[in-house]
């Protein structure tokens, strides 16, 4: 049986075989009442009353794809072309189960960098040419099944769909988009010590160790170079008159074309950082403040994607940080004193950015990322294996005894009676392991994650605070002598910022080395802030050549205050 519900009837009903017509006078009555105008706004009206009625049928059958659901423009699924951006932003289209935010986790499979991806923020600048697009990932799911294949494939659709850019003749890369822009305000706000001159050069960049040349091909010569076009920097983390004659100079030369710029003899598809480790890098605690620290803050953002270039080449040091090194770039060290090579990229930096010692502020040009010791904590955890991000809660085990890690000094600044401390925290209920910094750093950092309380006279040996777990204790014994500043700015506000408890001890007169080599009327005792003001040669050869014994009826309640602020 067929249905008529939709169907309209062949014939007028009620009329037979024959086709029924109206009687002209009734047909000629409709025609004069009908006007042509209302009789075409009627038609339109029906026709949308047709559409919304379809539409609205179409919905009770349509299935629900996510794809669809994951795009803000649904007009564009009928485009070839990737959608224009919409003045709404993307995640109001999405579901919140679907929704794409490029926030990682420490999990990542991904991420050379334990930390989490920046989130790009509404009006922010757009990133520089030449860095790698941080990866999306789906909340609440690991990495490994996030959508990456479906971004990997999207990404190929778009790169297929650009233009290629052009090569020079002679290897390089194009120069149309040639730039160089330096931070050189060697103005630190509010810090006594300068910032070094930092530069980062995009387009076609060539690096040549064997003439300490970087060549950026800049047709435009702009950029602020000399007469010569050139620009002629120390890349050392410390902007210190006294070493920076000891760091290899670079120069960065800018030519007109890529004829005058040398061959490429190897291409690299990531940026280039190249940096010294002269000056004071023999020392753990300017092994972090004046290379690992500014290169982390250089380079963290691209995830290992970068060539590393080192000169004022030292083997043993490259050897001793060789775990930090690999965890901030996928490649293998190049030697700037001797590579002979031109190594040409889309992009390099010459210095490292820095901040203050052992601190990462936030900061426009600097740190524009706004990373944080707690992100250098997390990288160094991830780096090195080391096991802890939190301090052991007393009374979780039965007899267990919170771990105290006392740092021994073998030159200037020595614990005198480090026998009888160690013997009073134990007598507190101190686990109590004395132990002194060596060259094996990641069997150091493990003893130091492995503590509690982390007990030192000021001194490098306090810089190992950065291996201890979120909310450990750090107790600082501060020598005589005006000494509160450096203690504060160089071990106590760092502690903070690295989310640690920070206790501190001040040395009387009768707990100092110093008065049995300077009469109690010596500028040390009446005056040391004099010494501070003649610069640090002065202090290096008076206050900071002393020794200290406390006074352990004084120093007892300092060990109950550390026991104290570990189980807040």
């Amino acid at each position: 049986m067929t249905s008529t519900a939709y169907s309209r009837p062949s014939k007028l009903p009620g009329g037979g075989g024959g086709e029924r017509r109206l009687p002209p006078r009734l047909m000629r009555s409709l025609t004069t009442k009908i006007e042509p105008k209302k009789l075409g706004v009627g038609l339109l009206a029906g026709c949308c009353l047709a559409l919304l009625t379809y539409v609205s049928l179409a919905k009770l059958f349509a299935i629900y794809s996510p794809v669809f659901a994951s795009t803000a423009n649904t007009s564009a699924l009928m485009q070839s072309s990737p959608p224009s951006s919409s003045s709404v932003p993307e995640t109001e289209a999405i579901p919140p189960q679907e929704a794409v935010t490029s926030a990682g986790d420490n999990d990542s499979v991904v991420d050379r960098v334990d930390l989490p991806e920046e989130k790009q923020l509404a009006g922010a600048e757009p990133q520089d040419p030449g860095f790698p697009a941080a990866e999306s990932q789906e909340p609440g799911l690991p990495a490994a099944v996030s959508r990456k294949d479906d971004a990997e494939k999207a990404a190929a659709a778009a790169a297929a769909s650009e233009p290629k850019p052009e090569k020079s003749s002679n290897g390089g890369a194009a120069a149309g988009d040639a730039k160089i822009k330096c931070d050189e305000n060697g103005v630190d706000e509010g810090f006594p010590y300068a910032r070094p001159s930092v530069c980062e050069l995009y387009g076609d960049v060539r690096v040549s160790p064997k003439e300490k040349t970087m060549y950026l091909v800049n047709p435009s010569g702009a950029g602020g170079f000399d007469e010569n076009g050139e620009k002629r920097l120390r890349p050392y983390a410390r902007k210190d008159d006294f070493l920076l004659p000891g760091v290899v100079e670079v120069t960065v030369k800018s030519v007109p074309s890529a004829a005058a710029a040398p061959k490429c003899t190897k291409q690299h598809a990531v940026p280039a950082v190249v940096f010294s480790i002269a000056g004071y890098t023999d020392n753990f605690f300017h092994d972090m403040t004046d290379a690992m620290i500014p290169l982390f803050l250089t380079t963290a953002h691209l995830k290992g994607e970068v060539q590393l270039l080192i000169t004022n080449y030292k083997p043993w040091w490259v050897q001793k940080y060789t775990p930090l090194l690999r965890k901030l770039s996928n490649y293998d060290v190049i030697n700037f004193d001797e590579d002979a090579g031109v190594h040409c990229f889309p992009q390099g930096y010459l210095g490292l950015y820095r901040d203050r010692d052992l601190i990462i502020s936030p900061h426009p040009t600097r740190n524009p990322r706004n990373y944080t010791m707690v992100d250098y904590n997390r990288f160094l955890r991830g780096a090195l294996e080391l096991r802890r991000d939190r301090p052991s809660a007393l009374g979780e085990e039965p007899g267990m005894r919170p771990r105290m890690l006392i740092i021994s000094r073998a030159g200037t600044r020595k614990l005198l009676n480090l026998e009888e401390v160690a013997a009073a925290a134990a007598e507190l209920g101190f686990n109590v392991t004395v132990a002194e910094a060596g060259a094996d750093v990641p069997a150091f950092a493990a003893l130091v994650n492995s503590a509690d309380v982390l007990l030192a006279v000021h001194g490098a040996g306090l810089t190992n605070q950065i291996f201890l777990p979120a909310d450990a204790v750090v107790l600082q014994i501060v020598p005589w002598g005006n000494m509160d500043w450096m203690a504060t700015n160089f071990y106590g506000q760092p502690a903070r910022d690295m989310q640690l408890r920070y206790v501190e001890y001040y040395v009387g007169e009768e707990e100092t080395s110093l008065k049995n080599k300077y009469p109690r009327d010596h500028m040390v005792f009446k005056d040391p802030k004099a010494l501070h003001a003649q610069g640090w040669q002065t202090l290096a050869e008076t206050i900071m050549k002393q020794d200290v014994e406390v006074n352990l009826t004084r120093f007892r309640p300092f060990l109950l205050q550390a026991l104290d602020r570990l189980q807040q």
